[in-house]
């Protein structure tokens, strides 16, 4: 797994878009107790049920793998002249 620029900020937006996804979907938004990690590992397993995303096999699912695809989602959502894609 190559480290991408900007993942922690690509992150943020990959959890705010993917949130907005899930309640159009028709998930109850995610309430201000839950931790990053849960919504992390509820998005990631959202977006490859809906095969938006690539699972990564078992053996290697973990958190930080779960928010370098959700990264690397987000990022291929953004226009290419957008500063977090610089």
């Amino acid at each position: 797994m190559k480290k991408i620029k900007n993942e922690a900020q690509l992150l943020k937006v990959a959890l705010r878009v993917g949130e907005n996804y899930a309640v159009k979907q028709g998930y109850n938004a995610f309430s201000t107790t839950d931790s990053s990690k849960q919504k992390i590992e509820a998005l990631y397993r959202l977006l490859v049920h809906d095969k938006l995303l690539t699972a990564v096999p078992v053996e290697q699912e973990n958190l930080l793998m779960m928010k370098h695809k959700l990264a690397l989602w987000v990022a291929s959502k953004l226009p290419d002249e957008h500063p977090l894609r610089q």
